[in-house]
């Protein structure tokens, strides 16, 4: 009789942990709901995980001064760099998921990193809830004039002729830069040797000064560059050719299939209520239809991609797919 009791008390017990949970997750679940509807209702920080001054902070900034007049609150641009912009992804993924903590996502830090890096911290598809695409933008492949080669197929000639004493520059390890070299090296059979530097300003300061022969780096930062004969551009690495740069080839006409771009979006820590991430995506859907925005990100050789929620995941996913795979066949490795 006693056992039977015991057995009812525990059972009693058990009943009443589940009633218990039950309605604490009903609570919390009714709370989130009421903050979705006043959100939001205090700044947001939008954290930008590479130093001030790159074509990551620009973008952010676009894209912020508009948000924020869309959503009635000021979005604060937090610069937090490291580690190939681990680091600032990683302090989000363990953000509070109310909305108000938010990340640029990028190539680099959603598809490139966590294959390239041991432990990055995070994982993109259990830490986080994208919001919605920004933009792609191409890479360029320039040379300093000192560097005797004129094309594509002239510098996989010469490589092959110099194995291992080609040099090429990147924004740092981990960037598209990084690891579009790689992806040349592999789909062209030759051997090229990695310099990465703490961001595009330091990498161009060298080629300009003939330091490195050659870097991948966006169209705006070698643009004027090329045009006063200062930096030669091979290329551009993205399938079709940039409007921008309409007379420059792609990699891929001389290596079919090469693409190397950058994507932005933006994401939120996973459990982020439905109705925020809804709310975000909606407005930046509308920022990015503005004639404005869409100008200023031309400037920077971007072109808008909005996007639902459920399209920028699966862009993350063929993506981390697709660099997870060059970093396996190439051997990259963080310096």
């Amino acid at each position: 009789m006693a056992g039977a009791a015991r057995t009812w008390k525990m059972r009693t017990g058990l009943a009443a942990s589940v009633v218990m949970a039950a309605v604490v997750l009903g609570g919390a679940s009714a709370a989130a709901q009421d903050s979705a509807k006043d959100y939001p209702n205090r700044p947001i920080t939008l954290v930008v995980p590479f130093a001030p001054g790159g074509s990551t902070t620009i973008v952010a900034r676009i894209v912020a001064d508009r948000l924020a007049d869309a959503l009635g609150q000021q979005i604060i641009v937090d610069n937090r760099p490291g580690a190939g912009g681990t680091i600032g992804t990683r302090q989000v993924a363990k953000s509070a998921p109310d909305g108000y903590t938010i990340v640029l996502g990028y190539t680099g830090t959603l598809a490139i990193g966590p294959s390239l890096f041991p432990n990055v911290g995070y994982d993109v598809r259990k830490d986080f809830a994208p919001i919605g695409r920004i933009a792609t933008a191409p890479n360029t492949l320039a040379v300093h004039p000192s560097f005797d080669v004129h094309s594509v197929k002239e510098l996989i000639d010469y490589a092959k002729a110099n194995p291992g004493k080609v040099n090429f520059g990147s924004a740092g390890v981990g960037t598209v830069g990084h690891v579009g070299g790689e992806l040349l090296a592999t789909m062209a059979g030759i051997k090229l040797t990695h310099i990465p530097y703490k961001g595009t300003g330091p990498a161009m300061t060298d080629l300009l000064g003939g330091h490195i022969p050659m870097s991948f780096a966006p169209i705006p930062a070698v643009h004027e560059s090329a045009k006063s004969g200062l930096l030669r551009l091979l290329a551009v690495t993205s399938l079709t050719r940039s409007s921008l740069v309409p007379e420059i080839p792609t990699i891929a006409e001389t290596l079919p299939g090469f693409e190397a771009v950058l994507r932005y979006g933006l994401a939120a820590p996973a459990g982020t209520p439905r109705p925020i991430i809804d709310r975000l995506d909606k407005d930046l859907r509308k920022v990015l239809m503005s004639d404005e925005v869409r100008g200023r990100l031309a400037i920077e050789g971007a072109e808008p991609l909005p996007s639902t929620p459920e399209e920028y995941g699966a862009d993350i996913d063929r993506e981390e797919a697709q660099w997870s795979n060059v970093v396996k066949t190439s051997g990259a490795k963080p310096e």
